[in-house]
């Protein structure tokens, strides 16, 4: 499973490799250039890849600052495919997640990496 190696304002390093966009990962796979439908809100549609994956817990990352606003039926998808939602500014998502996964926790992670 993908650790976050580290975090900034705009870049995140996965294993090694640097991305400077918003990324998914789920499962042993780092989804870059993840595009939301509005880009300060999160809703379903934008991560219908997760919700139909095996993870147990969906870590969201909020951005720097938490701009990103999950929506409620976010939450109500995730609880349907019976997967606990933990949402945080990006900095905490990204250490939750670790953590998660060193737990050894079906984990998939959604990061902002900006706001």
């Amino acid at each position: 499973m993908p650790l976050v190696e580290d975090y900034g304002f705009g870049r995140i390093v996965i294993d090694g490799k640097t991305y400077t966009s918003d990324v998914k990962i789920i499962g042993e796979k780092v989804v870059p250039n993840w595009w939301r439908k509005e880009g300060h809100h999160l809703y379903p549609e934008d991560i219908t890849d997760i919700l139909a994956s095996d993870c147990e817990v969906l870590v969201v990352g909020t951005g720097a600052y938490g701009v990103m606003k999950v929506d409620p039926r976010v939450e109500q998808a995730c609880a349907e495919k019976g997967i606990k939602l933990e949402s945080y500014r990006t900095a905490e998502a990204t250490k939750r997640f670790n953590e998660l996964v060193q737990q050894g926790v079906k984990v998939a992670g959604a990061f902002h990496l900006t706001c």
